[in-house]
């Protein structure tokens, strides 16, 4: 039975969604404070969080900024801050996902149906390791390596070498990268929001070598210059 997190300090809306929750059948981890949320996450073996922002013991944003320092776990914001400046923080921050108070108990269960379905769709399809040139990316357990050293990736730079790793040797345009790496989780991004992070991930996996992993092809887009192995 998947597990899911819910932070939320409203007692009452705390009821109400984890009961709706465990009517679908997920089992419901219930928190009031951040700190009791992080404690929670570090016991169990959570498949998605559901986070308010503004609580009385702290913020949801530097509590997802905390979760992100150690996992990539998903995360949907839930939240009456419904500003663009507050949804691009909520982005920022790690979340998967932005939900506006008042909401729809039944469109918060659809998104968490849909995004569970995704979760254990990607866990089949990524129990593999891939090969490519001195990097191999063992995709189960979201971990890559330059050779022994483990690198230490972002979740979207992750998601980005693993799009990469599976049609390597492509050109894939920056509209193609935006569907598969990012419109996939509804994100808000903006015009600079590929080539940045394409940028990170160059730097996070040439380190001193001269060999380029990834290179940019004038106008079309991009193209991961190794071949690749799977095991």
């Amino acid at each position: 039975m998947a597990k899911i997190l819910l932070l939320e300090d409203d007692t009452s809306l705390n009821r109400g969604i984890s009961c709706k929750l465990e009517k679908e059948g997920y089992e419901v981890l219930s928190a009031v404070r951040a700190a009791q949320a992080e404690e929670l996450f570090r016991e169990h073996e959570v498949s998605l969080i559901i986070s308010d922002i503004t609580m009385e013991d702290g913020d949801g944003l530097a509590f997802c900024r905390s979760i992100r320092r150690f996992s990539d776990v998903h995360l949907i914001f839930l939240t009456a801050l419904d500003q663009e400046v507050d949804i691009v923080n909520g982005y920022d921050a790690g979340a998967d996902d932005y939900i506006t108070k008042p909401f729809s108990l039944m469109v918060l269960i659809s998104k968490v149906n849909a995004l569970m379905r995704r979760i254990g769709q990607d866990q089949d399809d990524r129990g593999q390791t891939l090969f490519s040139r001195d990097i191999r990316a063992q995709c189960r357990e979201m971990r890559v390596y330059k050779g022994e050293e483990e690198l230490i990736l972002s979740k979207k730079e992750m998601q980005l070498l693993l799009y990469f790793l599976e049609y390597p040797k492509q050109i894939i345009s920056k509209e193609q990268i935006l569907e598969a790496v990012w419109d996939k989780d509804g994100q808000f991004v903006d015009d600079n929001t590929v080539p940045v992070t394409i940028s990170r991930l160059k730097k996070k996996i040439s380190g001193d070598e001269d060999y380029e992993y990834i290179k940019n092809v004038r106008g079309l887009g991009y193209v991961w210059t190794s071949e690749t192995v799977r095991k």
